[in-house]
């Protein structure tokens, strides 16, 4: 579980492809020495284990599940990426909890400066687009975010300098490619309606 509070911005040095999938290994400004084998980090919102570890690198397994259904794929030596470690009983949850399970691959369609912050629109696949909630969350590449205007398959989020800043957004442009998470809860209540027959129900 994470809270889509970024905690580094790595970059990949290597996506080996393995037969079960492959094995990726990030270069990191966290404290590796803390790390260990076996935990659980987020890497562009989705949830890998950490399986060997050197000086300032973490390597990780990623399925091939994964591979088909997040960005990861595409991944190439010098990929930036968004790194956060699990959520712990003593760490603030500064955004919402993030399961780090991508939902699906969405795609930047507009960029537009607004004030001192930047608003990005996003569309998503059909299957997700209900899951939106005007001033709901949404994890964009692992970031907790607040979603409005929702038109559609489209909805903007408002992005701060800080968030710019400290994460991959800042290198982002129309026409990338973006992983999806929606917010658990909302997921929850559809599947909570449909199991009492109110298939017409949507979770908004």
């Amino acid at each position: 579980m994470y809270t889509g509070i970024i905690e580094d911005l790595g970059t990949v040095e290597s996506l080996r492809p393995t037969e079960q999938g492959a094995v990726i290994t990030i270069r990191t400004a966290l404290p590796v020495s803390k790390i260990a084998i076996g935990d659980s980090i987020s890497i562009n919102g989705c949830c890998l284990t950490v399986v060997s570890k050197a000086r300032g690198k973490i390597a990780m397994d990623v399925s091939a599940e994964s591979l088909r259904r997040t960005t990861l794929g595409s991944f190439k030596a010098g990929t930036r990426v968004n790194i956060e470690r699990c959520l712990t009983l003593d760490k603030l949850l500064g955004g919402h909890l993030v399961a780090g399970h991508v939902d699906g691959v969405g795609k930047i369609v507009a960029i537009k400066p607004e004030g001192d912050s930047h608003l990005f629109t996003f569309e998503v696949p059909n299957r997700e687009s209900r899951y939106l909630v005007e001033k709901g969350s949404v994890s964009i590449d692992g970031i907790s975010l607040t979603v409005f205007g929702i038109k559609g398959r489209t909805f903007n989020v408002a992005v701060i300098p800080h968030t710019l800043k400290v994460t991959t957004l800042a290198t982002k442009k129309v026409g990338d490619q973006v992983n999806i998470e929606s917010d658990m809860m909302v997921k929850y209540v559809e599947r909570i309606l449909a199991a009492r027959g109110m298939t017409g129900a949507r979770a908004a």
